[in-house]
């Protein structure tokens, strides 16, 4: 299965939006429910948060530390990062 890590605050607009894209995204595309998505909130976990290098949220990473998606961004951006993740 691929796997995502997904970075972000409670607080984070930005991050609202991302997660508004990723569960519009995972009702119309059904093969993106074989992506394993663990979402990490910064605050409440900040030794994990510190092993990643980003500096904005919403932040996203492939299996292991590949950096994809950092900071605002649109609903084909998450699109984008689904389908390759599929590829991964």
């Amino acid at each position: 299965m691929n796997k995502v890590t997904y970075f972000y605050l409670k607080s984070c607009p930005y991050c609202k939006k991302a997660d508004d894209f990723i569960e519009q995204l995972l009702q119309e595309n059904p093969e993106f429910k074989n992506i394993e998505i663990t979402k990490i909130e910064e605050t409440e976990n900040p030794a994990i948060a510190d092993q990643y290098d980003y500096y904005y949220v919403p932040c996203f990473f492939f299996e292991g530390k590949e950096k994809v998606l950092e900071g605002d961004l649109t609903k084909n951006d998450v699109e984008m990062m689904f389908k390759k993740a599929l590829e991964h």
